[in-house]
């Protein structure tokens, strides 16, 4: 039988879906935790990505057309919340990629052997807002992500990963375990958070954002051979591979590190490597313009990738044509969104002035983002429980439970999920401490009521006068 030469094999799949989430940039976060790091991946892939997969893959056998979150949603509990679900996947940006950004600072610093800006406040705020105002320009007239995006995922992924492995085993090797890192000696009951370590439950939701995105992996489900079997192995060992692969890197960089760990500077536990092995820092400084020029790409992609899905919203009249969204430049870029983008981006990164430390920070910045991400998530679950009894007849190649006549499984999956994602909320929010709850709280409320507002404020006129002016032009 001849193969569809579209189709996408097993390990093909699985390269795929760890790409989504694989990143260098979180591998701090992990090894602040110390010994529970191995606790809270295991509960983030058992009770969070894996569940979300699931619901993913039942929505995307349903919904093969383009669309992703947004088109599931909207066909499960109407466009009001495929609109919010468009916004918050948009927003989420905002904190994003301020958090995504601060990496540039001490990579910065660290290329040019000026180490001690890295945690500088005001150096990682000027680092944000010139790098981003200046992709947002570029991306106006060029393509950024097609220009260096075939050689930037090795530059910013790849490349440093292979790296950091490679030198924390080396230095593991020679060191053994380090009674003055961050891990310090072993003990089973360092496994899981106790009144000593309960204060690592702050990084619970942002070691839940670590696998976001993890979703999107369904959109592949109709070009696998064996479409059902196929993704659930596959799903099964990526996530394996992804855990593995924090934990393994994690441990590595807290068993080297001595003192505080600086959340948003990779190049810490590289430096770290490379004095245990008695190695050139030249080294550090060729891995940190590496790894600058990985997340410029990262950031010349994010900008203009979700801008096309408010575009095409603004199109539809969800959005007032004074605001401009709807209209595109020649390189089919609207630029009023991106404009926006930058400046709302511009004035999150103010919290690295605002906020005392740049680690206190960038916390903040990925608790707020987690939380938005999130939120799309608990509307996905809410939605695909509906389906169940609103559409129980709708063709399902894949199916949360086998039993079709009962949705017992999918109702156990999903409040599994609803558990970890509201239960890791809590506590994280209850160790952040309470200015920084407040925060994160006001920021993902105000981001949330926005879209409601402007749905239930919305005219039949906006989009007649959308579709005049795209006739005129």
């Amino acid at each position: 039988m001849t193969k569809n030469p579209s189709s996408i094999t097993l390990w093909v799949f699985i390269g795929m879906t760890c790409a989504l989430v694989a990143s260098v940039r979180n591998i701090p976060i992990l090894a602040a935790t110390g010994w529970t790091m191995i606790f809270y991946m295991f509960a983030a892939v058992l009770f969070f990505a894996l569940p979300i997969s699931l619901i993913a893959g039942e929505y995307a056998g349903m919904f093969p057309g383009a669309g992703g979150p947004e088109l599931w949603v909207t066909s499960a509990l109407g466009e009001k919340w495929g609109f919010v679900t468009s916004w918050l996947l948009w927003v989420q940006m905002f904190p994003g990629m301020v958090m995504v950004a601060s990496v540039l600072s001490p990579t910065l610093a660290t290329a040019i052997n000026m180490p001690d800006l890295a945690q500088n406040s005001m150096f990682t705020f000027i680092c944000i807002i010139a790098i981003y105002w200046l992709v947002t320009i570029l991306n106006f007239k060029f393509d950024m992500a097609g220009i260096v995006g075939k050689f930037g995922v090795w530059l910013g992924l790849y490349f440093p990963m292979a790296i950091l492995f490679g030198l924390g085993f080396a230095a593991l090797i020679t060191l053994g375990i380090n009674p003055e890192g961050q891990l310090a000696a072993f003990d089973v009951g360092k496994l899981v958070p106790d009144s000593e370590t309960i204060g690592t439950l702050k990084f619970l939701v942002p070691i839940l954002f670590i696998l976001t995105g993890i979703e999107m992996s369904s959109v592949y489900m109709t070009r696998l051979d064996n479409p059902v079997k196929t993704y659930i192995r596959g799903l099964l060992i990526a996530l394996f591979l992804m855990a593995a692969f924090n934990v393994i890197n994690g441990f590595l960089l807290a068993n080297a590190v001595t003192g505080d760990l600086e959340l948003n500077n990779i190049a810490q536990g590289l430096a770290a490597f490379c004095q245990i092995l008695g190695l050139p820092l030249w080294i550090v400084n060729v891995f940190c313009v590496m790894v600058f020029i990985g997340v410029v790409v990262q950031l010349s992609a994010w900008a203009t990738g979700p801008s096309k899905t408010i575009t095409q919203s603004a199109r539809r009249g969800l959005y007032p044509p004074k605001f401009g969204f709807w209209k595109t430049n020649s390189r089919d870029v609207s630029v009023s969104v991106l404009v926006v983008q930058a400046t709302v981006i511009s004035l999150f990164a103010l919290l690295y002035l605002l906020i005392p430390t740049v680690n206190a920070a960038f916390l903040l910045l990925v608790s707020a983002t987690a939380i938005i991400y999130s939120t799309v998530y608990v509307i996905m679950g809410i939605g695909i429980v509906k389906l169940r009894k609103a559409q129980p007849d709708l063709e399902r190649p894949f199916r949360i439970g086998k039993n079709p006549k009962s949705n017992t499984v999918i109702w156990i999956v999903v409040g599994i999920f609803l558990a970890i994602v509201f239960g890791g909320l809590i506590a994280s929010l209850i160790e952040s401490g309470f200015s920084n709850a407040f925060i994160e709280l006001g920021i993902s409320a105000l981001l949330f009521i926005i879209p409601l507002i402007i749905f239930k404020r919305r005219k039949q006129s906006w989009a007649e006068d959308v579709k005049k002016q795209l006739t005129e032009s």
